[in-house]
């Protein structure tokens, strides 16, 4: 004996006794899916379930989720790498150094003030986020001979990332692809850290550009003692970087906190005047002196203008607040 939804499911049905006088030459007439469903819960179910996979599938195709988005229109960074020739021999570096405070806590930062278009909370955002890019960048140990720059890839704009990449892949002193640009780091082939402490000094700024950003200027000095990788009884020599970064936020920037490198000028010493500094330094050690180098050549256009050697002074210029101290600025 049939039950009702097994006579409800049938593909096929019988007239009625009335259908068949009213002189139907068939005998059972087909019926449509959609009424066999309607009469069945379970088929009607699986139909609209059907009927929803197919008009997702098609949703999605028309809107595929993994299509790429497009870079954002962010200006690519400037890049100016000065060598420095030392006059003479490179001293032996002399005891710990009094001159500058060491480490990140050395990167102060000013008050931030509320500017006519970004509040009190943004300018110091901006301010701390400058301050991690220069620890992350030249102060970190890993960052400086380990080659480890996650922590500044993860600063930077993402319309940045492909020349930042393409830096540390391919550096050239080209004006926009130095890597020693980016960040300080030395050849892990040929120098060590004799000492992980990095002695910095230096001043951080932050003004509006408009209603758009705002830029933040940082420009530090820093020494560094090295020695020769494969010879850790060497003398242990100082290497002086001073990095002039122009940093800019807009408010996307400082949501997702990250930030877009404008302008980095560089001057570092004491490195020999032929040397290829871009992607790494390679700093004369104790006891070296600079080979004399081929010169710059005004006539030669081949040679970008970021490309430049200088003499770098043997007794560094006084801190003028070494005798009249500022007060302590916010850390």
């Amino acid at each position: 004996m049939f039950d009702e939804s097994f006579v409800r499911a049938a593909r096929i049905q019988e007239f009625s006794a009335r259908e068949r006088l009213s002189g139907t030459a068939r005998a059972v007439r087909t019926r449509p899916p959609w009424s066999r469903a309607a009469g069945n819960p379970q088929a009607f179910a699986l139909l609209l379930l059907m009927v929803l996979a197919f008009g997702t599938a098609v949703y999605l195709g028309l809107r595929h989720p993994y299509r790429g988005t497009a870079a954002p229109d962010v200006d690519p960074a400037r890049i100016t790498l000065v060598r420095l020739a030392p006059q003479g021999v490179v001293a032996a570096a002399p005891g710990a150094s009094a001159r500058y405070p060491v480490g990140a806590d050395a990167v102060t930062l000013p008050d931030p003030r509320a500017t006519a278009h970004f509040s009190s909370t943004q300018v110091f955002q901006a301010l701390v986020l400058a301050k991690e890019y220069v620890v992350a960048s030249s102060v970190r140990p890993d960052a400086l001979t380990g080659g480890d720059v996650r922590q500044v890839r993860a600063l930077l704009d993402p319309g940045q990332l492909d020349q930042f990449d393409r830096s540390l892949a391919r550096p050239a002193d080209d004006g926009q692809h130095a890597a020693t640009g980016w960040l300080v780091r030395f050849d892990p082939t040929r120098v060590a850290l004799a000492d992980p402490a990095v002695r910095v000094r230096g001043t951080v700024t932050v003004h509006e550009r408009g209603d758009q950003g705002l830029e933040v200027v940082t420009d530090h000095t820093l020494e560094y003692t090295v020695r020769a990788a494969d010879a850790r009884s060497a003398p242990a020599s100082l290497f002086t970087v001073r990095r002039q970064l122009r940093l800019y936020f807009d408010e996307e920037d400082l949501r997702e906190r990250r930030l877009q490198l404008q302008q980095a000028a560089v001057e570092a010493g004491p490195l020999a005047c032929g040397v290829d500094a871009a992607g790494y330094f390679r700093p004369l050690l104790a006891g070296q002196s600079a080979p004399s180098g081929p010169g710059i050549d005004p006539q030669d256009h081949a040679v970008p203008i970021a490309s430049g050697c200088g003499l770098l002074r043997a007794a560094p210029t006084p801190h003028p607040s070494a005798s009249h101290p500022r007060p302590p600025a916010r850390r």
